[in-house]
């Protein structure tokens, strides 16, 4: 259990830092900035790699939604959830602490700005509303618990897995950046709001909740729908 959580703890580190990495170092570079569809490439690859490097060890969920999903599809017994959870956290606070230590190397940063952070109404991108985040993260959410479940069904080829979790990830960035700038998992949106320092503190309680419920959904439909008798297909 040591090892599946460390596993988790770099794996969810590796996911903020690449991910929200991108977001606040990369993305508007002056002249050769990598966007949107870099952002959320970045999440996916993240993914991909930490999911083939310690996916055998800890099952790769690196997303408190993610293990609550697995949970209620009945992948994963419930005295792992809490554990997981909080590794999980701290592998993002962890990994917003170092990404807070590069990005105030430049002259000007300013934290307050974003900071990567999620957020609805007058702190989304798209200045969409809190209605509009509450969906976007919702369905996002279950559909990504789904798709993780599909391709890690022992009926689906193993080794194909982690590049569909990570292309679902990517897509679900290229939808969402402009709506929340995507959260679909609390401790990446914890580990960034605690350096933002104000607002996304106050809106976090969102990109807990919702995605949490989503992941939740999204692994009771599979359980009904899609496994073998209805049962855990693992």
């Amino acid at each position: 259990m040591t090892k599946r959580l460390f596993a988790e703890l770099f794996g969810t580190f590796w996911l903020v830092l690449g991910g929200c990495g991108s977001a606040v170092l990369a993305a508007a570079f002056p002249d050769l900035g990598i966007g949107f569809a870099g952002v959320a490439l970045a999440f996916g690859l993240t993914v991909v790699t930490m999911a083939y490097a310690v996916g055998h060890i800890s099952g790769a969920h690196f997303n408190p939604a993610v293990t609550l999903g697995l949970f209620s599809g009945g992948r994963i017994p419930g005295k792992e959830v809490i554990p997981y959870i909080v590794v999980q956290v701290i592998g993002a606070i962890a990994a917003a602490a170092i990404l807070y230590v590069i990005a105030s190397g430049q002259v000007g940063f300013d934290a307050t700005a974003g900071f990567a952070s999620n957020g609805f109404g007058e702190h989304s991108p798209g200045k969409f509303s809190f209605e509009a985040a509450v969906t976007c993260e919702l369905v996002l959410t279950a559909f990504f618990v789904i798709i993780i479940m599909g391709a890690t069904d022992k009926r689906a080829p193993v080794a194909l897995a982690p590049l569909a979790i990570g292309l679902a990830l990517t897509l679900i960035h290229l939808i969402s950046i402009p709506v929340t700038n995507t959260s679909v998992n609390p401790a990446r949106s914890t580990g960034v709001a605690l350096f933002q320092g104000s607002w996304a503190i106050e809106q976090l309680w969102v990109f807990w909740l919702v995605p949490l419920v989503g992941g939740a959904v999204g692994g009771v439909i599979y359980r009904a729908l899609f496994s073998e008798s209805g049962r855990s297909s693992q």
